[in-house]
């Protein structure tokens, strides 16, 4: 057996050339198809900020809202400008052609599959450095430097794919998709300035530009002044000398933020509690226990870029969720930086966790495809009868409709995930990525049969078009209706799903009509913004959101 020159050295690694097999481009191209495009097409906007952000950028494209200051009925935005001037443009576009929720949902597809390609191109480039590769061994057969690299990287990519939090959250029309693109963005240019002149500088530049004006100003800030003292303790002079550019990128995304107002702060006192431990486990998994162990393993290497950079990154993503009391949002910028960890873990991962991985995620992810199977096989054959019943009692009115591509794709994923599980199980493989293997493709195969056999499903929980469609039966498009009560979800509900001439003051001239949103858990309404009801205003009727019990519309016409 190879042994290394010298087992004093501080770094841990030990791959031989057989461990360093880089995944087939083909089936990682597929791994990434099968991410990304389940959901972006035939697919309702969600409530609450998938709707929220689809109706500021509907606004803009209609021309009722200013550019720089994105409103909705009035409503400022709170999610920076950049993802609405994407969302509104690919409308102005291609809605004419695909309809304003496909338009507006492909530019944010576009930016998943970039955030998976910067995070493979900023993994790439760190595994390259020196003190990164894996030791060499006395009689040769260690791994290729380049191979190494490949490798890792493919492992990053699997490991941000296979995040429990990333799944919905990376598939939605919102600035934090953006805002998780600028970080990958920012980590691949930190990455690449030993080898790439310019294109890394343009990278870090644009990347806090963008989170400057994408609504986390504070985020881009403490990425730059995180950075700026790895680069500067660096032993690469190049990475020194890319100092300036943190620098510049730093102060340029602080004076472009106080340009156009974009300093807003949404800390959250009070003290961590069990929820917040627990969104931690779940949201990240499996890339933290990862992380932790590669953290312990490299402990001595921790000041060199390859642990450093993404454990910044990292960090500020965890401690942005924790001041903002849990905010899974902030969270998801974190998880770039827990894959490139999680990523330079597997080169001394046992053979025992790597098993132990595997089993938890065969055992995990095939209970849950068979309960959407099961469940599907209910709604549409009646057998087994107890899921339908549960679905007519919590959704009732849904109306099932079969869909042959839908099930289609369906049987593709699950064949292709029966064949994963016989791959891993039926022989040892050697490839340092195959204990993310499982955990990626079990999240991917989830996902797309989430967005086939359950798409109807979801989309009438969580569309808010069903409830709109029987306030159209009882208001006449095309009236001006008051929104009282309303907040931003609310009125992007009424106004994507709606033809309505929105408002919510109370006294405009020539509103006859009033919708007020209620919770049946509240007392009868008696006031709206502090104004008795009785004074000037006459019940009509009630709407109630039949996949929510408690959440009901009431019209008023005015006496």
């Amino acid at each position: 057996m190879n042994r290394p020159l010298s087992t004093s050295l501080p770094n841990p690694a030990l791959v031989s050339r057989q461990a360093a097999q880089r995944l087939p481009r083909w089936v990682l191209l597929l791994f990434c198809a099968a991410y990304v495009l389940p959901g972006v097409f035939g697919r309702e906007p969600w409530k609450n900020a998938d709707l929220t952000a689809m109706g500021y950028m509907l606004a803009l494209a209609r021309g009722e809202s200013s550019w720089l200051a994105p409103t909705l009925v009035g409503l400022p935005a709170d999610g920076g400008l950049l993802p609405y001037w994407i969302g509104s443009v690919s409308i102005h576009l291609l809605g004419g052609w695909l309809g304003p929720a496909l338009a507006a949902r492909l530019p944010f597809a576009l930016l998943l599959t970039a955030t998976l390609a910067l995070l493979w191109y900023a993994t790439y480039h760190l595994a390259r450095n020196d003190k990164a590769q894996p030791l060499a061994f006395a009689f040769g057969g260690e791994a290729s430097p380049i191979d190494y690299a490949r490798t890792l990287a493919d492992a990053a990519l699997l490991a941000l794919i296979a995040c429990l939090g990333l799944l919905q959250l990376g598939h939605e029309t919102t600035p934090e998709l953006v805002q998780l693109a600028a970080t990958s963005l920012f980590l691949y240019g930190l990455a690449s300035a030993p080898y790439r002149a310019w294109t890394a500088p343009m990278a870090v530049v644009a990347a806090l530009a963008s989170l400057a004006i994408s609504g986390a100003p504070a985020m881009g800030a403490l990425f730059g002044v995180i950075a700026l003292p790895v680069c500067l303790r660096s032993d690469d002079t190049r990475l020194r000398r890319f100092s300036v550019w943190v620098a510049l990128a730093t102060l340029t995304a602080a004076a472009l933020s106080q340009l156009v107002g974009a300093w807003t702060w949404r800390i959250a006192p009070g003290a961590p509690d069990l929820g917040l431990l627990r969104l931690l486990a779940w949201f990240t998994w499996p890339v933290w226990p990862l992380a932790a162990w590669t953290l312990w393993q490299w402990r001595r290497q921790m000041g060199n870029s390859h642990i450093a950079l993404p454990l910044g990154i990292a960090v500020t993503g965890l401690l942005s969720s924790v001041a903002m009391g849990g905010n899974d949002r902030a969270l998801m910028l974190a998880l770039p930086g827990l894959a490139v960890l999680g990523a330079f873990a597997l080169p001394t991962l046992k053979r025992s966790v790597s098993a132990a991985i595997d089993w938890f995620s065969v055992f995990f992810f095939t209970t849950a495809g068979l309960i959407v199977w099961v469940m599907y096989l209910s709604v549409h054959a009646g057998v087994p009868a107890q899921p339908a019943v549960n679905v007519a009692r919590l959704l009732p009115g849904f109306k099932a409709q079969f869909n042959g591509w839908e099930l289609a794709l369906a049987l593709a994923g699950t064949l292709a995930w029966a064949w994963l599980v016989r791959w891993r199980t039926g022989h040892h493989r050697h490839a340092l990525w195959k204990s993310l293997i499982l955990p990626a493709g079990g999240v991917a195969w989830g996902w797309l049969l989430a967005m086939t056999l359950w798409l109807p499903i979801l989309d009438y929980a969580r569309s808010a078009r069903p409830m709109v469609r029987q306030l159209a039966r009882a208001l006449p498009e095309g009236q001006c209706l008051i929104a009282a009560n309303a907040g931003r979800p609310q009125l992007a509900a009424l106004y994507v799903h709606g033809a309505w001439q929105l408002t919510t003051d109370m006294d405009a001239p020539g509103c006859r009509w009033m919708v007020v949103h209620h919770s049946r858990r509240l007392p009868p309404l008696t006031t709206v913004n502090g104004r008795p009801l009785s004074q000037g205003w006459t019940y009509v009727r009630e709407v109630e959101r039949k996949a929510e019990r408690y959440e009901t519309l009431l019209i008023y016409r005015r006496s």
